[in-house]
């Protein structure tokens, strides 16, 4: 990413995140300028989350940025249960393809955390028994016995 000028990456964006403890920027409508500060309020309270208003000046204005455990929380759990309590979150296309970017990572990131573990080391156990009980293009009804040259 570009350094120059200090504009990059820009505030907000979405950059990926290893690791179950994520950092993310939850855009209100600026429409409703009091949103950011109740939804700040309402957010502080839950545990294992950490909640800072955006800057006062520039496009940060109605912003919030969270930090989360994925394990506790996801963003689009938390947007959607702020717009079950009334807020109201930037629906510029913008902030709309963020939060579904976002809410694919995550979703892919928890599935991937709690599905089955694959047994690598077993794979090619499991193949190699698969195949044995495939019929081959070489397959020979003949029984072993009279297969044997006499």
């Amino acid at each position: 990413m570009r350094d120059a000028g200090g504009q990059w990456p820009r505030p907000g964006t979405f950059v990926p995140q290893p690791g179950t403890r994520k950092h993310r920027v939850l855009r209100f409508d600026a429409q409703h300028p009091g949103d950011a500060v109740a939804a700040q309020a309402l957010l502080a309270g839950l545990p294992e989350m950490v909640v800072e208003a955006g800057q006062p000046a520039g496009n940060l204005a109605n912003t919030l940025s969270l930090w989360y455990e994925l394990s506790e929380y996801t963003l689009d759990g938390i947007a959607s249960a702020l717009v079950k309590q009334g807020f109201h979150l930037d629906n510029g296309w913008y902030a709309r393809f963020m939060r579904a970017v976002i809410a694919s990572a995550e979703e892919t990131q928890l599935r991937n955390m709690y599905g089955p573990q694959r047994l690598i080391k077993k794979s090619q156990d499991i193949y190699s028994k698969a195949w044995d009980h495939h019929l081959h293009g070489d397959h020979d009804d003949t029984p072993p016995d009279l297969r044997q040259d006499k």
